[in-house]
């Protein structure tokens, strides 16, 4: 890393939404920024600190929104950016709520302006904005039907920010995601890769959920993939639009509004802080330098 971004400690959270565990970073004040290299080497759960994603929070006015309390980039662990993040913005969320004072806070994102609030029960509540259903803006290669891929089980597509494949099975538990999540991932259907999400119903409102994410692997929980399961399920008529989803890490509670509401998917759960740190110079010098 460059010697004038070393100089300056570069302190972090780590942060969780159900074992969704995620690098905070702040740069709204300055100093130094993330960088694929940086976001490789802190993603290493072994020779860094670890995380699912890490998310930088800056300024409104850098992602075009003056008027947002912040803005939110998203990078995966492998050093590629990811356009949304459920849990992390929920974590992300908190953190502004406790800053401003109020009830409730803007986030511009790539999907859009967010809205995060702190329910009365303690949940901390993120509107995702409007699932997007076609095949250009998933993306997919082609033109198919979002509801039924031509993939064997026959999943439905949907992007939350980022692009989802949804497969509704019997028993979820009984996936074997390490290997059908990689496949799906690098499928020549998604030109941008996709998260991959198998669903099996549990209740008329309730969903168990296993998730393969794009660029991070098997994770104990993924809000944007909770969110497209359950608009996924609503469409393929498995639930209504309200619905309970239980990943490995806990339940998410979801409700994807009627279009006179705005249509945007709403997402509550619990999030916690796990530690507060700052980086050493040493980790900082040893980064190699951005091609």
């Amino acid at each position: 890393m460059a010697k004038d971004a070393s100089s300056a400690p570069l302190r972090f959270r780590k942060m969780h939404g159900l074992g969704n565990d995620f690098v905070v970073i702040d740069a709204r004040a300055g100093g130094p920024r993330v960088t694929p290299s940086l976001a490789r080497a802190l993603g290493d759960r072994h020779r860094g600190v670890g995380f699912d994603q890490l998310a930088e929070i800056v300024t409104g006015a850098e992602l075009g929104d003056p008027e947002a309390d912040a803005g939110l980039i998203f990078w995966n662990a492998d050093g590629s950016t990811a356009g949304a993040c459920g849990n992390a913005t929920r974590c992300v969320a908190s953190l502004l709520l406790a800053e401003t004072g109020r009830g409730a806070v803007a986030i511009r994102t790539e999907h859009g302006r967010l809205t995060g609030r702190l329910r009365e029960d303690g949940l901390i509540e993120v509107n995702m904005g409007a699932p997007a259903l076609d095949w250009a803006s998933v993306p997919l290669a082609r033109e198919v039907d979002t509801l039924a891929l031509p993939l064997p089980g026959a999943p439905a597509a949907v992007s939350m920010g980022n692009p989802h494949c949804v497969f509704v099975v019997e028993d979820a538990e009984a996936v074997d995601l390490t290997a059908r999540g990689p496949e799906i991932e690098r499928h020549p259907l998604f030109p941008q890769r996709t998260n991959v999400e198998f669903i099996s119903l549990i209740a008329p409102d309730r969903l168990r959920l296993r998730v393969w994410e794009r660029g991070a692997g098997v994770t104990l929980a993924c809000g944007s993939g909770a969110c497209a399961a359950v608009v996924a399920a609503a469409r393929l008529g498995v639930t209504g639009r309200r619905a309970v989803v239980e990943l490995d890490g806990g339940a998410l509670e979801i409700e994807w509004l009627p279009e006179d509401q705005g249509g945007g998917v709403l997402m509550a759960g619990p999030v916690a802080t796990v530690f507060e740190a700052e980086l050493s110079p040493a980790f900082l010098d040893a980064l190699p330098a951005e091609a």
